[in-house]
């Protein structure tokens, strides 16, 4: 049996062998030590394969474990993940609209059962259906005989005047007016309810639509001037400060003359509502002439 060379024996070409394959035997085992943990590195060629006579050689697996590369990523990979990050954007936006669109309708829908469930009162606001105004008629010739003055109305509305002549009456309540006072020229007439040419035959009318004494809005009386009474006649002799007494079945309001204005017969928007509680009287105009209305003004007295 050969006797082992102390390592000062050996020559330098056998110490230099002897170095190779120590660390070959190690690279080795750090091989197989990695596969067996499933661990992947990059290695250098087998030292096998070099000639041992070659150029010193250099270990390359002492150094640390080497970072993976990954795999290249191929275009239609890229096209269809940017596909699919539009497709969940595009899904995150319509949810988020349907969550907008169902918080509306959430509140519409509340809004709408608060409001079935606290219905509010209506409060009528007359409209003015008058095309010109009341108690209008050809002056009376000398037996006292008159007529409605249909020339006032354009021909084109007649049909629509009609039609509001058959308007209904409304019920006797204890808050409508019954009664008209005007101490300043000596008036103390009934008060009916519509303002047409038989209703103004029996009295002081009331336009249909009008608030009751004391309300808030505008009570539109009107009467003749020169016939049937002549109710209204001297309504031109009325000053600021007059009173206008209107009673009820249970009550009399008293009202202040505010003005007197002269108007021609289409100036309907004197009859207009207010926010207020006033009272407007309305007459032909001039005595036996009748081309004009006069218009007298109050309020309610505190």
């Amino acid at each position: 049996m050969a006797r082992r060379k102390a390592p000062e024996e050996l020559s330098v070409e056998e110490l230099r062998r002897l170095l190779v394959e120590k660390r070959r035997g190690a690279r080795k085992e750090r091989l197989e030590h990695f596969r067996r943990t499933g661990r992947v590195i990059s290695v250098a060629p087998d030292l096998s394969d070099l000639n041992q006579d070659s150029a010193p050689i250099v270990d390359t697996a002492d150094g640390a474990e080497s970072t993976p590369q990954p795999a290249p990523v191929s275009l239609r990979r890229k096209f269809l993940d940017r596909a699919l990050l539009g497709v969940e954007v595009l899904a995150v936006i319509g949810l988020i609209g349907v969550l907008l669109n169902g918080l509306g309708l959430l509140r519409t829908l509340n809004t709408e059962v608060v409001a079935a469930l606290n219905p509010e009162t209506p409060t009528a606001t007359p409209l003015v259906m008058a095309v010109v105004l009341p108690s209008g008629h050809v002056p009376p010739d000398a037996q006292g005989n008159t007529k409605p003055n249909e020339a006032e109305i354009p021909e084109h509305l007649r049909p629509m005047v009609q039609s509001l002549a058959n308007m209904p009456v409304p019920t006797p309540a204890p808050d409508q007016a019954v009664r008209l006072q005007i101490p300043a020229i000596n008036v103390d007439a009934p008060i009916v309810q519509g303002d047409g040419w038989e209703q103004l035959k029996k009295g002081v009318g009331q336009y249909i639509g009008s608030p009751d004494p004391g309300q808030d809005g505008n009570v539109v009386l009107s009467a003749h001037n020169d016939v049937y009474g002549e109710l209204f006649r001297y309504l031109d002799r009325l000053v600021p400060g007059d009173q206008i007494i209107i009673s009820t079945q249970q009550r009399q309001y008293v009202y202040i003359v505010d003005r007197t204005v002269l108007v021609e017969p289409t100036a309907v928007e004197v009859m207009a509502s207010s926010g207020s509680p006033t009272v407007t009287l309305i007459s032909c105009y001039p005595y036996l002439v009748d081309k004009q209305r006069i218009v007298v003004f109050a309020r309610l007295q505190n």
